[in-house]
């Protein structure tokens, strides 16, 4: 069973997201992604330990933070580029618009168990010559769970941050989830993965 793993999410981005400044991120520039990520988390783990709003309730805000500020489309194309090539238009437009809503809704679940969690950045740094910026931040539990390390990239695209992948204590989300869905692909075919994500999670 094909599952993201925790926090998407998500995933390495083509070049084509970010634009082509051909210099690495100035420091501005990386003070700007770690605020970035540091207000994200912030907000989402807010909204996960408002317990005066319903569960659903705090999933469907969650879900539209993770629309506006991961990007999905990109993520989405990357995991199965492997299989790109042999789709249909019509199978491209499935997966299209099923990858949304399973992405979201998987995060959405995964993550609201983690609502007392702290989030630090402890570094930022450029990465390649796109403007992009990789920071690092340290995960905590206050209730004395053991901390964790991450890593996002980020990149800026039409004036505004996005996460394009995320690494948890060295695990590479995309490619582990390129991996997942190659391996599902492979046994079952692509239109059965379709259909896999369109089950309500």
């Amino acid at each position: 069973m094909v599952r993201l793993l925790w926090l998407a999410l998500l995933l390495a981005v083509p070049a084509g997201l970010a634009p082509a400044h051909g210099q690495a991120a100035t420091a501005a520039q990386q003070a700007e992604a770690a605020r970035f990520i540091e207000t994200l988390a912030n907000d989402a783990f807010a909204v996960l330990r408002d317990r005066s709003i319903s569960r659903d309730e705090g999933k469907a805000r969650f879900r539209t933070m993770l629309r506006e500020n991961f990007a999905i489309e990109q993520t989405g194309m990357r995991v199965i580029r492997k299989h790109r090539a042999g789709l249909t238009p019509e199978q491209l437009a499935a997966y299209r618009a099923a990858l949304p809503d399973y992405i979201v809704n998987t995060y959405a679940d995964r993550l609201y168990d983690f609502g007392q969690s702290r989030l630090t950045v402890v570094r930022q740094v450029p990465r390649g010559t796109r403007g992009d910026v990789d920071v690092y931040a340290r995960v905590t539990d206050p209730g004395g769970g053991r901390p964790f390390e991450t890593i996002w990239a980020t990149s800026k695209a039409s004036g505004r941050w996005l996460v394009t992948n995320l690494t948890v204590n060295g695990v590479n989300i995309a490619l582990t989830q390129e991996a997942d869905f190659d391996a599902y692909i492979q046994r079952n075919g692509f239109d059965a993965l379709v259909d896999f994500m369109r089950k309500p999670k």
